[in-house]
Formats: structure tokens, sequence, C-alpha cells
């Protein structure tokens, strides 16, 4: 049986997505619904003790709307802030009801919703402590450390600059690498003739690769190929194969801007690891004969031996 509180997430999400429609339909027969002549304005933030609607006397705040904002089950992409906030303040006026009826049926009193309810404290407190304490690793002294050591234990790599013209048999490649050598244009003969619908609108460009980006006889090809040269036919699982390279470079390094983000992730997940981890060392923790075993406590089997 779906949840009341589901049935008022999706009837306030339904809502929002049928606005549009809803204005449509009550708009006279044979008259468009009128334009907006300019954005709505982003309403000003509501104070988080600034009450916007009570039920039954009990207040709701701004701060319960922002609560609200953060749910990822109420998002409403392509709904304006002001009409959102007017939605999430019904939905909170839904939900408040539908508290106090539960309350006033004392739902709130049987064993299976005080476990609920237990769990779902526990789960809200660790989330907001790792991630309070999480953020203090994710300085940018720590991130610009983890750059610069990853920075050094990059190897340099080649890069390619290439083109290439696929066509089905060797014969077609071959009177097609013939008409490029003679002078045609590469570009135009790839849009031409090339069977590959990825690369063909664009002249057969495959833009900057490494090798290991492509199968491996294209890959030894073009990076055999001197620049502006062009290939003899190669052939690949995907057909037949004319290759021009048209520069080559060594590999720039992601700049930290490029990677800040990426690397405070990871900054991130490791400091909340490293925390449960010491939590979990610094607590007496007994698993009595009832709990299965714990698939991090468990010896890993002996591999069987390889056959010859």
């Amino acid at each position: 049986m779906t949840k009341p509180t589901h049935l008022l997430r999706a009837s306030a999400l339904a809502l929002a997505l049928a606005v549009p429609g809803l204005a449509a339909a009550q708009a006279p027969a044979g008259k468009a619904p009128e334009t907006k002549a300019a954005e709505t304005p982003v309403p000003a933030p509501i104070a988080p003790d600034t009450v916007v609607a009570k039920v039954n006397g009990q207040p709701i705040t701004g701060g319960d709307l922002s609560v609200a904002s953060d749910d990822p089950a109420l998002s409403l992409p392509g709904v304006d802030e002001a009409q959102k906030q007017g939605l999430l303040v019904d939905y909170l006026v839904d939900l408040k009801v539908g508290a106090q009826a539960a309350e006033a049926a004392k739902v709130g009193e049987t064993p299976d919703f005080k476990r609920k309810l237990a769990y779902f404290r526990d789960k809200l407190l660790l989330d907001e402590y790792l991630e309070r304490e999480a953020k203090k690793a994710a300085t940018p002294e720590a991130a610009k450390g983890v750059y610069d050591q990853s920075v050094k234990l990059m190897k340099p790599e080649e890069e390619v600059h290439a083109r290439h013209i696929l066509v089905d048999n060797e014969a077609e490649a071959k009177k097609i690498a013939a008409r490029i050598k003679g002078g045609e244009d590469f570009g135009k003969v790839a849009a031409e003739t090339s069977k590959d619908p990825g690369s063909k609108t664009e002249g057969g460009d495959l833009g900057w690769f490494t090798k290991e980006r492509m199968v491996k006889e294209f890959a030894d090809a073009a990076f055999k190929l001197p620049v502006n040269q062009v290939s003899d036919p190669i052939k690949t699982q995907f057909g037949w194969h004319v290759i021009k390279v048209e520069e080559k470079r060594v590999k720039p390094l992601p700049t930290f801007d490029e990677l800040k983000e990426q690397i405070d992730q990871h900054l991130i997940r490791k400091a909340q690891q490293d925390l449960i981890l010491k939590l979990r060392q610094d607590a007496k923790i007994e698993r009595t004969a009832a709990a299965p075993p714990s698939p991090s406590e468990q010896k890993p089997e002996a591999a069987e031996p390889k056959k010859p």
C-alpha cells in the first residue's frame, strides 16, 4: 500500500507539472494564454523563524520550507522559485495536517513506528555528523596536496589529432586514399564517402585521443604516421580506414581547477570512511549469536590453482 506521505509528495509534484496546462485549460476558447513579458523575479529568502502558515495553531516556518526545499523527492525542475515556494508551503500544510491526524490516531505509539523513528533519527544524525566533519578535511591546502601528489604520478602520454574515413572494403579505401594523396580535401571526401556517422559530418575529425582509446590496428597506424601524412588502407573490426594525422603532442596535465571538485569529493569520502572506521575501533561492539555473520569479517576462500 502506498503511504500517505508518498501520495502527498506525488500530488505536490503533479500539481507543479500540471500548472502550465491548467492555466491553458482555463483560458477563454480561441484565445491563447498570455505569455509573461519577463521572468518572475526570484523571491527573497525567508528567515528561518518567520511563520509562513499555521495548521491548527502549529506554525510552519521559513526554516521548515528550507528543509523541504533540500529534499530531493521534492525537486521541481522547470518551476520558478516563487511558484516552487508556494507549492512547498502547500505540501507542508498537507504534511502537517496528515501528521496531526496520525498523532490523534496514536500511530506514533506503535512499536513499529518507534523503531522506524529511531532508525531515521540515527541516520539523520550520522549524515549530519559525517557531512560536518568531512568538510573539515576538504581544505584548499589538502586539495592542493592531493593534486601535487597526483601530478607527480602521472606519466606523460602522447596524443594524436587525426581524421579518418571508414568504408566497407579495401578496394574502395584504396580509391579514396589515392584521391586524397592526389590533392583532394580530406574533409570533403570524408563527408561524401565515410560510413562513420559520428565523424563524417565533421570531415572525419576524431579530435585528440591517446593510444588506448582506439582499437589496436587503428592506434598503431595513427601513432606511427607522420603529421600531415595520409595512410594506406587500414583494416579493423569496423571496416577499412584511411587516416590523416593533423597534429601530435604530449597530453597536457589537467589543471588544479579542472580536478578540484573531484579531489574535494575524494577527500570528503576518505574522511568519512576514516571517521567511521575510527568510531568502530573506539566503540564496544558485541554481535550476538542471533546476528548473521558480517561479510567484512569473513575470511576469503582460498582461490583454486589455475589450470595449465
